[in-house]
């Protein structure tokens, strides 16, 4: 219980600090410092030892590329033509079945690494980490809507 007070307090001061470093023309987070944020939070959270940390931070980190990379390019491509009132029926259903493989691939990605990454840190720290996923995006999400006004 006193271990995750304390986390939760050194979580919360480093975004406190986070959002205190943004001056007004930087309305987007700096990625690099929510990344090292991340890095704190899950070894922290998985208790991850030296050997564990150096295993598991280059599988991460090349799963986390990957997976930003098909989030992309469903976000900036697909979504902006979904957006688009004048689409076809033949247009919509290739959109749509360009959309759906796009999701098949990130279930596939993420299925890979877990069953990768469960072999490097063990399945009970591999469940600790999905976890440790949701509970920092809720934390970031949480912070934001503080910093502009609930929305």
């Amino acid at each position: 219980m006193m271990k995750n007070k304390k986390i939760a307090l050194i979580i919360t001061t480093l975004f406190l600090a986070l959002q205190m470093s943004y001056g007004q023309k930087h309305q987007r987070l700096d990625h690099e410092k929510i990344k090292t944020l991340k890095v704190a939070f899950y070894t922290e959270q998985l208790d991850l030892s030296s050997k564990e940390a150096q295993l598991f931070w280059p599988l991460y980190n090349e799963y986390e590329k990957k997976n930003l990379a098909l989030h992309r390019r469903e976000h900036r491509e697909i979504r902006k033509q979904m957006k688009n009132p004048d689409l076809t029926e033949k247009e919509a259903a290739n959109l749509l079945q360009e959309y759906l493989t796009i999701e098949e691939k990130e279930e596939e990605l993420d299925k890979a690494f877990y069953l990768k990454i469960k072999n490097v840190i063990s399945a009970r720290k591999t469940i600790l980490l999905i976890s440790a996923e949701e509970n920092f995006k809720k934390r970031l999400i949480r912070q934001y809507q503080k910093k502009h006004g609930g929305r």
